[in-house]
């Protein structure tokens, strides 16, 4: 009389999905490959190395956090994305660590931009043209006393 529904399953083999992020550094920032970056899902661990990492889970929604322990400040870089997963798919992401300490990491679907990129080039062309100043003026005070 009435139609038969499927058996619910429980929660732990309902089908689902993955995230797959890839966490990378500029090698401007080479420092940064001495630290391991934090992936949390939720609040917890999920993740702990650069490079490409998968992360099996239940279709869902989850808050996504990503980070690098760091001297001061101890967290650089931080990220935070909600991601929306449904059963069967991979959600690909991509986190790219800032290239100044005080600016946060970009995390979101690929390509993402280093951040703090305008701001390292200022530095190097400033850094570059007091050198460029202490030589030119040294190779002149060297040129003219003789």
């Amino acid at each position: 009389m009435y139609p038969q529904q499927p058996p619910q399953q429980p929660y732990s083999q309902q089908p689902g999905g993955a995230i797959a992020i890839t966490l990378k550094y500029h090698w401007m920032a080479f420092m940064l490959g001495l630290f391991k970056p934090v992936v949390e899902l939720n609040g917890h661990p999920a993740a702990n190395a650069w490079g490409r990492q998968v992360i099996p889970v239940p279709a869902g929604q989850y808050h996504l956090h990503v980070h690098v322990p760091y001297f001061l400040p101890p967290r650089l870089g931080a990220a935070d994305l909600p991601v929306n997963v449904y059963p069967g798919q991979t959600v690909e992401l991509e986190y790219k660590a800032p290239l100044a300490v005080f600016f946060k990491g970009a995390l979101g679907t690929p390509p993402q931009k280093y951040p703090g990129v305008v701001l390292q080039i200022i530095l190097l062309v400033f850094v570059l043209f007091i050198i460029l100043c202490v030589c030119g003026s040294a190779l002149l005070s060297g040129n003219s006393g003789s």
